[in-house]
């Protein structure tokens, strides 16, 4: 009897543990790519599947480095350039889609997203602080215009129509790449996943646990706050993406001269901190991240409320603006170290 009962004990040991390596587990990447450092982060019952979904995610990332890198004299990125006012090239369909989603980001943010601004960002040195000559700026202007980008669908071609004119995909590629990369992990069958490409945010489904995920919101107040978060939001099928003065800037004479260029003037927008936006798509989250930012806190939140776009803007003066779903579902927090899946 002892002896069936030990055996009886045994087996079910056995089937609570055979049940718990079957539960749904959290499998975390983090590696450099896209330029930055990325994560992938799925919800998967095997070690095996997780790994090879994630592997796949870091192919393409690849993939898409090469074909879209600015600075890669073999990419189609260079060659669009180099052609420029010279003749139409013909690209692969991400290349000619992730240009299209420029185009219509320029056109919702008036200008304040344009993929031709890089002949003002060259004239800028944030490591040397030196501010550009007015002069300078005024000639490397006249090659800034994102309606002189030439799309042919039925060709499947690019054309800058002015010779000198240059598109980088810096501010829209984080987001697009994300994008890529959620769709193979749906594809694969993956039940839930979050994917951070240098703080451009996108997840999907759910945690192991069944919660949704949890990002933090960076504060975009002074030096000895900057690693702390202001708040959290949790948010499933969407994306989240951060543009602040905070990132990359210097200090001359008292005044900040931060990265994000206003494509009218050549300089440092101003009037805004930080903003965050929530979206469906990761591309359009990146891009309207970076043109709403320029257009000023007043413009930019009539602009959200008009287009149903979500998100946060924190003022150069510290107001908080929200629309009514980030307003709902953003959590003040105290603790800068709170439990978070990522941060942005």
């Amino acid at each position: 009897m002892i002896i069936l009962m030990k055996f009886i004990l045994l087996l079910v040991v056995i089937f609570l543990l055979s049940c718990s390596d079957n539960s749904e587990r959290l499998f975390k990447e983090t590696r450099s790519a896209m330029y930055t450092v990325t994560s992938v982060t799925v919800t998967c019952k095997d070690e095996k599947v997780a790994k090879k979904a994630i592997d796949e995610v870091f192919e393409e990332f690849k993939r898409l480095e090469n074909m879209l890198n600015y600075y890669s004299p073999h990419s189609e990125i260079t060659l669009i350039n180099k052609s420029a006012g010279i003749k139409p090239v013909r690209v692969s369909k991400e290349t000619f889609e992730i240009i299209e989603k420029s185009l219509e980001a320029s056109r919702l943010t008036e200008g304040g997203f344009d993929i031709t601004l890089g002949p003002v960002i060259k004239l800028w040195d944030f490591k040397s602080k030196i501010i550009p000559s007015q002069e300078s700026i005024k000639q490397a202007l006249s090659y800034v215009d994102f309606n002189k980008i030439i799309l042919d669908k039925k060709e499947q071609s690019i054309y800058l129509s002015k010779k000198g004119m240059e598109i980088n995909l810096g501010g829209i590629i984080k987001g697009y790449s994300a994008d890529r990369a959620i769709k193979i992990l749906k594809e694969r069958g993956l039940k839930g996943a979050i994917v951070s490409v240098g703080g451009d945010i996108q997840g999907f489904g759910l945690k192991a646990d069944l919660t949704t995920w949890n990002v933090g919101i960076q504060n975009p107040g002074p030096l000895d706050s900057k690693d702390e978060l202001i708040g959290t939001v949790s948010f499933s099928d969407k994306c989240i993406s951060t543009s602040g003065d905070y990132e990359k800037y210097f200090i001359l004479n008292d005044k900040r001269y931060h990265h994000i260029i206003n494509p009218k003037t050549g300089m440092p927008s101003e009037g805004i901190s930080s903003i965050t936006i929530i979206a469906e798509e990761g591309a359009f989250c990146d891009a309207l991240a970076t043109g709403l930012f320029v257009l000023g806190p007043t413009k930019a939140l009539n602009k959200m409320q008009q287009k149903g776009i979500e998100g946060m803007i924190i003022t150069d003066k510290g107001v908080r603006l929200m629309t009514s779903w980030f307003e709902k579902n953003f959590k003040t927090i105290k603790n800068p170290n709170s439990a978070i899946e990522l941060r942005t």
